[in-house]
């Protein structure tokens, strides 16, 4: 298991909205797998793509990033 901490919000967003991986993925044109490693932080979506996903969710980007306060 990685040491890494979070960067995103994605997965909390997601669960909050109950809201799946596979409704994202549809929604801003990826995979399943993509969007399943974006909420574990394994990997991060450029900025241009965390955008679309605050707009597909509803929400501001920096909803979607954790707070580095």
């Amino acid at each position: 298991m990685s040491t890494r901490k979070p960067i995103n919000r994605i997965r909390v967003v997601l669960a909050e909205q109950d809201r799946t991986n596979k409704w994202l993925a549809e929604k801003v044109g990826k995979s399943r797998t993509t969007v399943s490693r974006w909420c574990t932080n394994e990997m991060q979506p450029s900025l241009e793509t965390l955008r679309d996903v605050a707009y597909a969710l509803g929400v501001d980007i920096r909803e979607l990033l954790v707070s580095t306060l």
